[in-house]
């Protein structure tokens, strides 16, 4: 069998994605998203704790992000999970945890305001 990077996540934006270009002119975006867990301990309590993930997609799909998903947007991820170093002040080395995202899904509906008061319309579980 061969090996697998798969990451398949479905939590909510934390702030709305910004459209930003690399160096070289292509299109990408990065946002944090929350994933939240909820029992209930021995005393019947009800617990939480979230867990926040750094997203980021490139071209066509940064585009597609950008027009439709805002913070609070529940949406599925699915990507794989990088890792990246780099040296910060001090040459202190940096290392960062990534999920590049290669196909989303909006879950639930939402509304899209299209700059119209009479033109909103619902998004419905919405694939890219």
């Amino acid at each position: 069998m061969q090996d697998t990077n798969l990451v398949i996540l479905v939590g909510r934006l934390g702030k709305d994605p910004e459209l930003k270009y690399d160096r070289k002119g292509k299109a990408y975006v990065r946002f944090p998203l929350a994933t939240s867990d909820t029992w209930k301990d021995n005393d019947g309590n009800r617990q939480e704790k979230t867990q926040w993930h750094t997203i980021i997609a490139w071209a066509k799909l940064a585009e597609i992000m950008v027009e439709y998903l805002k913070k609070g947007t529940q949406v599925l991820i699915m990507g794989k999970i990088e890792y990246r170093k780099f040296q910060g002040e001090n040459n202190k080395d940096i290392y960062i945890t990534e999920i590049k995202a290669y196909k989303m899904q909006i879950m639930g509906k939402k509304k899209v305001d299209n700059d119209n008061e009479n033109s909103d319309k619902e998004i419905d579980d919405m694939s890219f």
